[in-house]
């Protein structure tokens, strides 16, 4: 990842630039995969049971 786009990734989450500061690298990208994320719809969903038999 290159320092612009690392910049623009971090502005589309809301983060200012004061703010990255505060921050670490790491935090910032999972941040990212998080928002990612969020849109993905599951067919089906993993129950207590589907735990058991792994």
């Amino acid at each position: 990842m290159t320092t612009p786009l690392f910049l623009l990734r971090s502005v589309e989450l809301g983060i200012s630039v004061h703010d990255l500061d505060l921050l670490t690298v790491g935090l910032i990208i999972d941040m990212w995969t998080e928002k990612a994320n969020d849109g993905v719809k599951y067919k089906k969903v993993a129950t207590q049971e589907d735990f058991d038999k792994f």
